[in-house]
């Protein structure tokens, strides 16, 4: 169908003419209501953005001599958060002659993996940058 013609179509129904495939030889396109189309569009999109998930991380701070409540607290904190779905990043902050004794925090993290083991994996493998260590959880 000519394009004059197709136009001349769709004002006779009141509607729109909406190219629908831009080809090189021969142009698809459709008798629509345009504003009509763009509201269903926006409708389907914010449907689709509803029901994503955002995965948010999530920070426990510890210091190396927590004591055995302050440690079951944040324990439970962070089972918290894998239930919501968050990735838990647990950091050691040294302060002063704690320094000398990064080996104890090398334990507490690694006791927070054995705690944690069964709900959660380790997606980034314990580091130190200058006064704090640090590893990254993620709920299995």
């Amino acid at each position: 169908m000519p394009f004059t013609a197709a136009l001349e179509a769709a004002r006779a129904a009141g509607l729109d003419l909406v190219e629908v495939a831009p080809n090189d030889d021969a142009p698809v396109c459709k008798i629509v209501d345009y504003g009509k189309l763009r509201f269903q569009a926006q409708k389907k999109r914010s449907e689709s953005k509803k029901k994503q998930k955002t995965v948010d991380l999530k920070e426990i701070k510890m210091r190396p001599n927590i004591d055995v409540h302050d440690y079951q607290v944040k324990a439970r904190a962070m089972t918290k958060f894998f239930t919501q779905g968050d990735k838990v990043k647990v950091t050691i902050r040294f302060r002063g002659r704690e320094m000398a004794h990064q080996d104890r925090g090398a334990n507490l993290l690694e006791r927070v993996r054995e705690d944690f083991d069964e709900i959660a994996k380790v997606e980034f493998e314990p580091k130190t940058e200058g006064r704090l260590m640090m590893m990254v959880l993620a709920p299995r």
